[in-house]
């Protein structure tokens, strides 16, 4: 075996097809890094002209002068074959003390386990202990069965299987889901896929909503540079509301309301009038009201937006046989019009076309129990069936005696 820095080409083919593939661990990837500064390298170990394992890695400025290594969704390697982890961990070494690196640091695209829909274990769970219990014997220092969204890559996250045919699936959808997908499309939804002169309208949404969530926002230049980069592997939605399917539905809507007055009023003109035809009536002259004032609003939607305006919008990356939801963003004020549910039904159903196994929710955090101010996130993304995906979470591996200062300050300063 030698460790060697491998060439795109080769770890390229190495990734490709790869159980443990991922969109952070491409040569695309690595090329949108480098243009933020990062340096990128391919290491890998082969035998003869085999490559045994690989990964990519950003190498970044730490501490005390010193740099560090990240792979992120990597090693791409056999976590059960201890006599290879070993050899890769012990060169890796070598070459990070060569490059004055302080640490390494790996998130594995290795799964823990998989727990139902729910986030319970399910009876007789399989969990990869021995991936976690390899990596501690050779010095990486785990983060821990953390709970919460990380500050790298999520530890949970929320996957649905595309075993069946989609209408099959669909069927599985909560109720509400699908009630909120065929309602969204009926008021004038539409969606999508985002061209690059699109981009201006998908950051002003992502802003919008950064801003409402408190949470930090890309540059419009960083979302030009990932879709100029990754090309087909990126695919970004609009969600774009209609002026004209608007008001038509709207106008049906009052039209059958309007229409079921006049039947309960026939009723009562013909039968007793009891308590139920009262309620009834008065639901009829509520939807009325309802109507006449939505009614008012899409054709002043309409003079305003005659060509229809962009309200919602969903990043999606395809990685390696997952087609994953990266980030997503709405208009608060056509927050009713749900537009999210439309946009994730679509990626559901592009994922068909591409051939895709998995569609991966991405991150969620690990509490179940609706008092969690993160609930919402979880109880969205479970509304489409799946499961839930647990990782077997980050590792560190020191390379230089200074590490040790490095973690006594890193906590002082979030203390």
């Amino acid at each position: 075996m030698k460790f060697v820095e491998l060439t795109e080409e080769e770890f390229k083919n190495y990734v490709t097809g790869n159980d443990q593939a991922s969109f952070l661990q491409t040569v695309e990837w690595g090329n949108l890094r480098k243009i933020y500064g990062s340096d990128i390298r391919y290491l890998g170990v082969k035998e003869e002209d085999k490559v045994l394992a690989a990964t990519m890695v950003t190498i970044d400025k730490s501490a005390f002068g010193k740099k560090r290594i990240y792979a992120p969704r990597g090693f791409i390697i056999d976590y059960h074959n201890k006599e290879l982890l070993k050899y890769f961990t012990e060169e890796i070494k070598k070459y990070a003390k060569k490059n004055n690196i302080l640490f390494i640091k790996i998130d594995p695209n290795i799964i823990y386990q998989v727990r139902d829909i729910n986030g319970c274990e399910y009876e007789n769970p399989t969990k990869d202990d021995e991936a976690i219990n390899n990596l501690k014997e050779l010095g990486y220092i785990h983060t821990g069965f953390t709970l919460d969204l990380g500050d790298s890559q999520s530890r949970w996250n929320f996957r649905l299987t595309l075993d069946k045919e989609y209408e099959e699936l669909a069927k599985n959808f909560s109720k509400s889901t699908r009630k909120n997908i065929e309602s969204t499309y009926n008021r004038g939804m539409r969606v999508r896929l985002a061209t690059l002169e699109d981009l201006p309208s998908m950051e002003e949404i992502l802003i919008a909503t950064a801003e409402r969530k408190n949470f930090q926002y890309r540059s419009l230049e960083y979302y030009t540079n990932m879709f100029k980069t990754i090309k087909d592997g990126v695919r970004i939605y609009i969600a774009y509301l209609d002026p004209d399917i608007y008001l038509e539905s709207t106008e049906k809507l009052l039209y059958d309301a309007k229409a079921y007055k006049d039947e309960v009023l026939y009723k009562m003109e013909k039968d007793m009038v009891g308590a139920k035809l009262k309620k009834d009536l008065e639901q009829a002259d509520k939807q009325i009201d309802k109507y006449t004032e939505e009614l008012e609003l899409a054709k002043k939607f309409k003079e305003e937006n005659p060509n229809g305006k962009d309200i919602g919008t969903l990043v999606s990356l395809i990685s390696g046989n997952e087609y994953l939801t990266l980030y997503s963003g709405i208009l608060m004020e056509y927050k009713k019009f749900t537009p999210k549910y439309l946009m994730y039904n679509e990626h559901i159903k592009d994922a068909y076309k591409l051939g895709i196994k998995y569609i991966d929710f991405y991150g969620i955090t690990g509490h179940f129990n609706k008092d969690d101010k993160d609930y919402g996130m979880y109880e969205f993304k479970r509304g489409f069936g799946g499961e839930v995906i647990e990782m077997i979470g980050e590792f560190t591996l020191p390379t230089s005696k200074l590490y040790g200062i490095y973690k006594l300050l890193k906590k002082l300063k979030q203390r």
